[in-house]
Parts: C-alpha cells; sequence; structure tokens
C-alpha cells in the first residue's frame, strides 16, 4: 500500500513538471533571445526537461551556452555566458539547489574555492548577457517588457585597476564584487521613463 501511494505520488509530480515545462523548442526560442543576434545559432542551450531537472537541450558550435528560464520560477530571466564559465555557473546553481544563497554562496563556496584551485574560473575577462521580463510569449517569440543587462567578469579587478566607479547606476557601467574572484562590470540599460 504505501509503495504504491510513493509510486502514484511520484507519478503525479512527474505529470505537473511535464504540464508546466515548456517544449524544448520554447525554451531554445527563449534562451538564445539574450545572445548577440549574430552568435544565436551556434549556443549550447541548457534547459528542463519534464522531470524539471536541468538538461542540455541543443549542442553548440561557438563559445556560447545559453540558459532556459526557470519553469518553477515566476519571474523570466534567460542567459547566455561563455563557456569558460560554466563550472563557476554550475557550481552557483549547484549550491543554489541546496538552499545555499546570496552572499554566502560567493564568499564562503565559490570565492574560496576559486582561489584554492578547486573551481576553475578565467582571469581574462568573459561576458554573460541576462534577459529578463515580465514573460515570454512563445506564438509571436518575444519577451515582455524585456531588459537585456550586460555583465562582464574580470576576476579580481579593483576600482583602481579598471576606472569604473563601485557604486550601483542603472545605465552606467559599475564594478560590482571588487577584488573579488567574482568581479564583474555591470551594465544594466537605463530605467525605462515613467508612464504618464
Amino acid at each position: 500500500m504505501k509503495i504504491s501511494v510513493l509510486l502514484s505520488l511520484l507519478l503525479l509530480s512527474i505529470a505537473a513538471a511535464a504540464q508546466t515545462t515548456p517544449s524544448a523548442e520554447d525554451q531554445i526560442a527563449s534562451a538564445i533571445l539574450a545572445a548577440p543576434e549574430e552568435l544565436r545559432a551556434g549556443v549550447a542551450v541548457l534547459g528542463y526537461g519534464a522531470d524539471g531537472k536541468l538538461t542540455t537541450l541543443r549542442k553548440g558550435t561557438n563559445d556560447l551556452i545559453c540558459l532556459a528560464d526557470d519553469p518553477k520560477d515566476n519571474r523570466f530571466s534567460v542567459a547566455c555566458y561563455h563557456k569558460d564559465l560554466e563550472p563557476f555557473m554550475a557550481r552557483g546553481r549547484e549550491l543554489d539547489a541546496q538552499g545555499i544563497k546570496g552572499n554566502e554562496r560567493n564568499e564562503k563556496y565559490r570565492w574560496k574555492e576559486v582561489k584554492e584551485g578547486t573551481l576553475k574560473m578565467p582571469r581574462e575577462p568573459r561576458i554573460l548577457y541576462v534577459l529578463s521580463g515580465k514573460g515570454y510569449d512563445a506564438a509571436s517569440g518575444k519577451v515582455t517588457e524585456g531588459s537585456l543587462r550586460w555583465v562582464i567578469y574580470v576576476p579580481f579587478a579593483t576600482a583602481e585597476s579598471t576606472g569604473l566607479s563601485t557604486k550601483s547606476k542603472r545605465g552606467e557601467p559599475w564594478l560590482m564584487d571588487a577584488g573579488t574572484p567574482g568581479a564583474h562590470i555591470m551594465i544594466s540599460p537605463p530605467a525605462p521613463p515613467p508612464v504618464k
């Protein structure tokens, strides 16, 4: 009896995940929108299977990996990044799955592991593109109220080594996490004008 109840619950959860997970085609179509148009055809795409687990939806032929929107999250966000960042990004996803988030995820784990040499992080600049919005319409292929942000990882960079401010200001580049293995230049678009 207990086994049949557990089996039923497992099948229900798989069926529920399958109903809420977009098709591989829709995940690929939305994920690649974060990449520059001329690179989209060759990017690798990571997305979600019917079981809700991250999987490779498409192999790539260039240096970018795109990550599809997480169907369990109520916000729309896709990203594309240089393949050399994958160990760092994968470790972040692993820690996130364990409930380790925010500064703790970086300071106690990823940055420490990079410094110890147990987590690979490129020393040269590498790009991350993030496209977020209120949603994605698969029929039109458009992101609702989308906004593209550029992040350039420059490990251990400082305000002094880059000449960048460490204070956030929309529409202007600034250096976040200066002096750490996760130092990066943030470039966010200006805020949209207020609706009248």
